[in-house]
């Protein structure tokens, strides 16, 4: 899925302007960084692109289609097509792992009997089949985070929106969750990943696009986290 800004501005009340003239495009099956520090912009750029956040000025988007311009039931069909994957995992503590995925299927009237079989197999993919049965607060944190991005493909979405996936996660638990991402990208997914750690983006090298308050500052093909200076 094809992404599209142009010169986007998004100003909240009173006078917080969050993202100012922003051009940027990122292709279909793209990995992409976002990154800069804390209120830069990252996060509402996405919730941009998930239309969470209607800009003040300039156009957006989605393979193709004009976000501004979409209905309520287009919206609704659009949305199914994006997978959201949260730092805090937003998962339904009083029900099952296997339930919390089920869910999403759930509300879009797909058959008991092809949810099943989705659920069972997406579960398998991240690695918690195991743990399907316990209740997220049962759950590690690297494990609430498989389950969160379980529940974020099980629709096989065709652009997954990642804010600080790795956020609450010890080194090692990051990178398993970072090859969970790469391998969702491989597999043809576009994937938009806020992040601060250094670490990932540094040792994963993918596109890094930098936001300095609600501007784009920098724009790399496989950049690190910070900018590369040459003397």
């Amino acid at each position: 899925m094809d992404i599209k800004f142009s010169g986007v501005t998004k100003i909240f009340e009173p006078d917080i302007v969050a993202l100012e003239d922003v051009y940027l495009n990122i292709d279909r099956g793209e990995f992409v960084y976002l990154v800069g520090e804390t209120g830069s912009g990252k996060t509402t750029l996405m919730r941009c692109i998930f239309r969470e956040v209607i800009p003040s000025r300039g156009h957006i988007s989605v393979g193709g289609r004009a976000l501004r311009k979409m209905g309520r039931f287009e919206l609704a069909l659009f949305r199914r097509d994006i997978g959201v994957i949260f730092q805090d995992f937003s998962l339904l503590p009083n029900i099952t792992a296997f339930e919390n995925v089920a869910f999403v299927l759930e509300v879009m009237g797909v058959p008991s009997r092809e949810i099943e079989e989705r659920v069972a197999d997406v579960l398998k993919t991240v690695g918690i089949w195991r743990r399907r049965n316990l209740y997220p607060p049962q759950l590690s944190g690297g494990e609430q985070q498989r389950l969160a991005i379980a529940r974020a493909i099980v629709n096989e979405p065709s652009l997954i929106l990642a804010d600080e996936p790795t956020g609450n996660l010890d080194s090692h638990t990051a990178d398993e969750i970072m090859q969970l991402m790469l391998d969702i990208n491989a597999a043809g997914t576009t994937v938009i990943m806020a992040t601060h750690n250094q670490a990932i983006v540094d040792t994963y090298r993918h596109r890094v696009v930098e936001i300095r308050r609600g501007r784009i500052v920098r724009d790399d093909k496989e950049g690190g986290y910070e900018a590369d200076v040459t003397y």
